[in-house]
């Protein structure tokens, strides 16, 4: 149960992903005055060295964050597809980096003043850097050395009474936050997806969040790989949220094929992680064009493969 930790996958291109649709997020809320409440259920350890033991052994972020900041592709990768569009991408010397890219870059410029991205924030730091003093965060982490290392983490910001470390299961106990005092809230869902049953319970939370707080901002990371049940997340999200009368938005990214391979020697490859989603209830209404062009970017500088590809609905 308590065998994954994020320090092998911090700053990958799944993270890029959620970071670029966190911050965009985060910034169109934080545009009224009003207080924000952030829940995260699965926070992580909060701060990672991507030159360090862990994040060294995967290499992950070599092909997420480190690429990003590098500008180099795949050679002669081709353009990405885009699922839900037709129009061609134009060639990326045309055009500057999309704004979601650049306010991300610059979001862990601010954690690294010297350039590159030795230090990779997760979710908990991104968040706290952009709140304000009367925001509040309240942080989940249930795996015992990373709840450990998230308190430490967030000991040396002095924030006081703004942020809250629970060691305790975020999908059982944090809709006790909603609704917050101010009745405007984002709640971040992203567990490791590394039992089967989390994506039930990933329903069942955001229905029981929907039910208690039904004017919050939900957002949903997951993993797209060959498992049934991660195809029908966000098409269950998508019901749901139609069911609720709420407005919705799907992004995707894939980087590579997810086909499992064997060489000439017969020896078998898995491809790891190809793609990743964010689905979001009730998103702010400035967040899809920001993606609609991020998205493209995105795909052809991460891409690994010719597989790699997009995709941006929405309804609601």
């Amino acid at each position: 149960m308590f065998s994954y930790r994020h320090a092998f996958h911090a700053g990958n291109h799944a993270d890029v992903l959620k970071h670029t649709v966190l911050i965009a997020t985060l910034d169109h809320l934080l545009e009224k005055e009003a207080a924000l409440t952030v829940v995260d259920t699965h926070a992580g350890a909060g701060l990672y060295r991507l030159d360090g033991d862990y994040a060294g052994t995967s290499g992950e972020a070599a092909d997420g964050i480190l690429r990003l900041l590098s500008g180099k592709k795949i050679p002669d990768a081709p353009a990405p597809a885009a699922k839900s569009a037709t129009k061609k991408v134009a060639p990326e010397a045309e055009i500057p980096v999309a704004d979601a890219i650049a306010r991300y870059l610059e979001v862990i410029h601010d954690f690294n003043p010297n350039g590159g991205a030795r230090v990779y924030p997760g979710s908990p730091f991104i968040v706290q850097h952009l709140l304000r003093d009367h925001d509040r965060l309240k942080l989940f982490e249930l795996h015992p050395t990373d709840g450990r290392a998230l308190s430490a983490n967030i000991a040396q910001l002095e924030a006081g009474r703004q942020i809250a470390v629970l060691n305790e299961d975020g999908f059982g106990s944090a809709t006790k936050f909603l609704p917050p005092p101010s009745r405007r809230a984002l709640v971040l869902m992203d567990p490791s997806y590394e039992m089967k049953t989390d994506y039930g319970r990933v329903l069942d939370f955001a229905a029981e969040a929907l039910k208690r707080f039904a004017t919050g901002t939900y957002a949903v990371w997951y993993p797209i790989i060959p498992r049934p049940e991660a195809h029908d997340l966000p098409r269950r999200l998508k019901t749901m949220a139609t069911k609720a009368g709420k407005s919705w938005l799907h992004a995707t990214l894939t980087v590579k094929s997810s086909k499992i391979t064997t060489d000439a020697s017969g020896e078998t490859h898995r491809p790891g992680l190809p793609a990743s989603g964010m689905f979001l209830i009730n998103p702010p209404y400035t967040l899809k064009p920001l993606l609609a062009a991020a998205l493209p970017q995105l795909a052809e500088r991460l891409a690994q493969d010719r597989h790699a590809a997009f995709s941006l609905d929405s309804g609601g």
